[in-house]
Formats: C-alpha cells, sequence, structure tokens
C-alpha cells in the first residue's frame, strides 16, 4: 500500500496538482468519479471489467490523495471503521441479510 501511495503522490507532486486537491474539490472529485463507475452498471446487467477497473482506479486515487490532504492513514482508518462495522453488524444477527444495521 505504502508503494502504490507515492507512486500517486510522486506523480501529484511531479504535476503541482496538490494546491487543486483540497478536501472540498477532491470530495467533489470522488463523488464524480462514483458516478462515472456507477454509468457502467446502468441500464444492462453486462459491463466491461476493464472499463470499470479504470474508474475503480480513479475514485481509489482520488481517496488516496483525500487522505493525503487530511493526514489520514489509509490502514488505520479502515480498520478503525472495520472495528465499528462489526459492532453495527455482528455475525449472528446480519449473516446472510442485506439489512441495515438499525433493522436488526
Amino acid at each position: 500500500m505504502d508503494e502504490i501511495k507515492e507512486e500517486i503522490i510522486k506523480f501529484q507532486k511531479e504535476r503541482d496538482w496538490k494546491k487543486f486537491h483540497t478536501p472540498e474539490n477532491l470530495a467533489k472529485s470522488i463523488s464524480i468519479e462514483s458516478a462515472e463507475l456507477l454509468e457502467h452498471f446502468q441500464w444492462q446487467k453486462e459491463y466491461d471489467v476493464s472499463k470499470v477497473a479504470e474508474e475503480l482506479a480513479d475514485v481509489l486515487i482520488y481517496c488516496m490523495y483525500m487522505a493525503d490532504s487530511l493526514d489520514l492513514d489509509i490502514k488505520e482508518i479502515i480498520q478503525n471503521k472495520m472495528k465499528k462495522n462489526a459492532i453495527k453488524y455482528p455475525v449472528k444477527k446480519s449473516k446472510g441479510k442485506a439489512k441495515k444495521y438499525t433493522e436488526f
């Protein structure tokens, strides 16, 4: 993970883009790229995995830029969220169910 993060940040620095990568702008970009990802599933069940992978990569790259912008450790914030999710979605109540935790 550190290696790919370094590559992404190097790419950003070489182009002097950090000044544009404010949390607000990055949140907008994540949303826009997420919508582009969703487009591949609109109206049909078939999709091109390589095109989906490109859009997913865009979302992930912007997420990494945002974590860097906010000085957040990606591993730490994911682990913290997984701990909270484990409490909200205990296996006994949530296994095989697509309900939100508030519906248990």
